[in-house]
């Protein structure tokens, strides 16, 4: 029997819950864990994890993927992380967390943001002046809608000081796994991004602005080092080996926040290549050589995983999110719908509803704004609807239009995407839990006017890319290997005899925006 080769622990640890597989240099997935992990939705825009649920998940997925894949976890040399971004957690000298983890869905900290950075003339609320700084510098700049961990910093010092007093260093959702895995306090060079105190003009290079830091009104000292994506930053702590059982020899590397593990692991290297990520939010994602901002629609790229370019992201707050809403207040309890998720075969059951539908979902349109949006519009007034509901209409009508809205939200990114990179994106490799459904894809294929290419295993892209990363930090592959380490399952081509509804769609659905805006944020107030 050969050997099994040397396998990385690679971590995807979304809003959803933990993931975990074992990955091969190769690229292939050999074995595959997941488990939920809650989210708290607090008043006033709260939303929140505990850091010890992760925690605890990782050791029992770790567990469970011990008993099924014997051989191949006893094959583990690497462990590598990738995670959700923007996440902030205030830890004390010993490592402990003083606070949960302020979430990327967050936005309590927008009032604290607006009173630090405010100032006339403003742009978004903030500064002109310090806002032209970090687009010089950082490439973008903090969300007026209080979403970053520039924000959250903030609100901790300002509704939290016992806490603020107390903490030692602010942590994104990366830095403080690697934290509990090596007990080193270090963060990436994409990690550290939304707290908008870094010079990210040499992709090299990444550093702290002493006038970023400064101005960020948050002391330095709570600031962690930075390093690169595919730095080796240790080997696992006593602890942190027999929480996985795994040797304390096993090394670490720094890995990546979860858009830019998705880039590597759908194998868009190339410039201009995107690939589109369907989870609880989403986003159209790309490498290019340069650093570049559309401060208008939100597009920025910035610092990734190769350091010797630079990942476009167009970011949307909100996919699969309205189908978890959909399934938890709408259908309800006892649903097919809901057993059929329990057991992990929600897209099954949809596949088989979406197909009798017609394109268009009988005249209903949904808009997804569950949670606000990012991109093409940084609104966080912005709210969801069911549009032109009829006592003709059915359920699989309304199940398909959320299916179509979160397409045509999609859409409406594309022109400043095209525009950003100076080229028309003309195929997408679909990865993450959406592209699980086939008719969701066809929906895409047909609502973007572009194949769309579901990558092998999509829902392991943040899994394969992180080990990757780990591959390219222990110098077992480069960065021109990965193209022919990532395979297409298939691909989707636009139907051309639906063209014309999605126009129309499209269309409304833009118009709806327009209309819209404004009574949604004279209600927010």
């Amino acid at each position: 029997m050969n050997a099994v080769p040397p396998q990385v622990l690679a971590v995807d640890l979304g809003t959803s819950g933990m993931k975990l597989a074992l990955v091969g240099h190769d690229g292939q997935v050999e074995g595959w864990e997941s488990e939920p992990v809650d989210l708290v939705i607090l008043p006033g825009g709260g939303a929140e994890q505990v850091p010890q649920d992760w925690w605890l998940a990782f050791g029992r997925c770790a567990d469970r993927l011990a008993a099924s894949r014997p051989e191949h976890f006893a094959a583990v040399t690497t462990v590598c992380c990738s995670t959700q971004g923007e996440g902030t957690i205030a830890v004390d000298a010993g490592g402990e967390p003083l606070t949960n983890c302020i979430l990327w869905m967050d936005m309590r900290g927008a009032a604290s943001l607006r009173s630090h950075f405010g100032g006339r003339p403003a742009v978004n609320g903030l500064s002109a002046s310090r806002y032209a700084r970090w687009i010089r510098l950082t490439g973008g700049a903090p969300s007026p809608t209080g979403k970053d961990p520039a924000a959250h910093m903030l609100w901790v010092r300002d509704q939290l000081p016992a806490v603020y007093e107390r903490t030692a260093v602010f942590l994104n959702v990366l830095d403080y796994l690697n934290l509990r895995l090596t007990g080193r306090v270090v963060a990436t060079a994409d990690s550290i991004l939304t707290s908008w105190v870094t010079d990210n003009r040499d992709p090299r290079r990444i550093c702290y602005d002493a006038a970023l830091v400064a101005g960020s009104g948050i002391d330095a000292a709570k600031l962690p080092e930075i390093v690169a994506c595919t730095d080796v930053i240790g080997t696992l702590t006593a602890d942190a080996a027999a929480h996985l059982g795994l040797p304390e020899s096993v090394v670490v590397v720094a890995g990546a926040i979860d858009n830019t593990a998705a880039a590597v692991g759908a194998g868009t290297i190339a410039h201009g290549e995107c690939h589109l990520y369907l989870g609880t939010s989403s986003w159209i994602a790309g490498h290019v050589p340069a650093k570049k901002t559309d401060v208008l629609h939100g597009i920025a790229s910035v610092p990734c995983a190769l350091q010797d370019r630079y990942l476009m992201t167009a970011l949307q707050a909100t996919a699969g999110g309205n189908l978890n809403w959909l399934r938890d207040n709408v259908v309800g309890p006892g649903d097919p719908l809901v057993a059929a998720d329990v057991r992990g075969e929600f897209f099954t059951l949809a596949d088989r509803i979406l197909p009798g539908i017609p394109a268009g979902s009988n005249g209903v349109l949904y808009t997804p704004w569950i949670f606000g949006e990012r991109v093409p519009v940084d609104d966080h007034a912005l709210r969801a609807g069911l549009f032109n509901v009829s006592l003709h209409n059915t359920r699989g009508d309304l199940l398909r239009a959320v299916f179509e809205g979160i397409a045509l939200n999609t859409r409406w990114m594309l022109p400043p995407v095209n525009r950003f990179l100076s080229r028309p994106v003309d195929a997408l490799r679909l990865v993450g839990g959406g592209a699980r459904s086939a008719a969701w894809t066809q929906i895409l294929a047909d609502v973007l006017g572009v194949p769309v290419h579901r990558v092998e295993d999509p829902v392991a892209a943040n899994a394969r890319g992180a080990g990757l990363i780990a591959a390219m930090g222990t110098g077992a592959i480069t960065a021109d290997d990965i193209p022919g380490l990532v395979r297409v399952a298939d691909v989707h081509e636009p139907d051309p005899s639906v063209r014309g509804v999605y126009d129309d769609a499209y269309g409304t659905f833009t118009e709806l925006h327009r209309r819209l805006a404004p009574l949604y944020r004279r209600l927010s107030h």
